[in-house]
């Protein structure tokens, strides 16, 4: 039996759970005031007062130090492929510097000072959002110095695809598949035997819009908009990612009143989540051309597939393509102790960073 803590480091909590192979002792959200947040002036100045919450977390549920493998969540720093990989001193310098600052990038120094105070503890992270299997054409845009890069659900979408794959007797490295995640952002790509090699940028918005992102836009309209909006490119940035989409066109991104109002008949509402299905539809349909039309299932996965709406809307459009599957909701912690054992079994290679 494998004794594995996953640690998924959030905006302003941090997620933790315990378990005996899969079986789950506890999962815990520990929630982090902002009031203590604000006093860091990096992200990466937090990692020893979230560290610390860990420790006291499991010390109130008696839990002793004891564990086979500490697995944190991916950051996003530089490109690698899918999997699981030891965390090392380069991999927490690259997080510390990333481009990209999001509370994730704390999850391999969470793992590593923790797993350090266990004798013959490992540590981990696994399939993290910028996971990179692209194969060269679909890095290629019309703008020679703008290739296209990938930030994606990674760890959800490969998680489903092996559940997938085990469900029916086979494996995700002899599927074709097309997954799609839709969440606060939505990500899709083309699975082709066990790679990802074709896959949106989710995190900047690229492809159909979602609650609070803008998507895919008129390229010269936007340009024009930037000029003439007197907005700077950190507020332009914040407008097009986080206060666009579904929250724009409604006024709410909570899609929960987004479906009420729909099935109530709201003309507005009927009208954006037809919208949405769309073109969520179009981005998937479009992965079909990635895989020649080979295609063994569309997995539909993440939090607004408890829309039943949007789903019925989505089968509706995409089922000539290939059998659909739902996942609804993502299990992070559950997809990070999986990884974390079939590392520690030799089921998957453990790689270096």
């Amino acid at each position: 039996m494998y004794k594995i803590l996953a640690v998924n480091p959030g905006s302003t909590s941090t997620k933790i759970s315990v378990a005996h192979d899969t079986e789950f002792v506890f999962v815990e959200d520990i929630k982090h005031p902002k009031a203590d947040l604000i006093q860091f002036e990096k992200i990466a100045d937090q990692y020893e007062y979230r560290k610390q919450h860990v420790l006291e977390e499991l010390k109130k549920r008696n839990i002793p130090l004891e564990f086979d493998a500490v697995v944190g969540r991916g950051g996003l720093a530089k490109p690698v492929p899918g999997g699981v990989f030891h965390v090392n001193k380069q991999m927490i310098e690259d997080q510390k510097n990333a481009f990209h600052q999001h509370a994730c990038n704390l999850g391999c120094m969470l793992a590593y000072e923790i797993a350090a105070l266990i004798p013959g503890c490992q540590s981990f992270i696994a399939d993290p959002g910028v996971v990179d299997e692209l194969v060269p054409e679909a890095r290629i845009t019309g703008i020679a110095d703008a290739p296209r890069v990938c930030i994606w659900h990674a760890l959800n979408q490969k998680a489903v695809a092996r559940r997938y794959a085990k469900e029916i007797g086979s494996s995700y490295e002899k599927l074709n598949l097309i997954i799609c995640h839709m969440g606060g952002g939505i990500s899709f790509a083309a699975h082709q035997k066990g790679k990802a090699i074709d896959a949106n940028n989710a995190l900047n918005g690229e492809g159909p819009f979602s609650p609070e992102r803008a998507g895919s836009l008129p390229l010269v309209d936007i340009v024009k908009m930037c000029y003439r909006s007197g907005l700077t490119e950190a507020q332009m940035l914040h407008k097009l990612v986080t206060q666009a989409g579904v929250l724009s066109l409604l006024g709410t991104n909570d899609m929960r009143v987004v479906e009420d109002n729909f099935l109530a008949g709201d003309e507005d509402a009927v009208k954006v989540l037809t919208a949405m299905a769309w073109n969520v539809s179009k981005a998937i349909a479009s992965e079909g051309a990635v895989l020649c039309g080979k295609v063994d299932a569309i997995i539909l996965t993440g939090g607004l597939c408890y829309c039943k709406p949007l789903v019925d809307m989505l089968k509706e459009r995409l089922e000539y393509l290939a059998p659909i599957v739902v996942y609804p909701g993502q299990d992070e912690m559950l997809a990070l102790t999986e990884n974390a054992i079939a590392a520690l079994s030799g089921e998957q290679e453990i790689k270096e960073y």
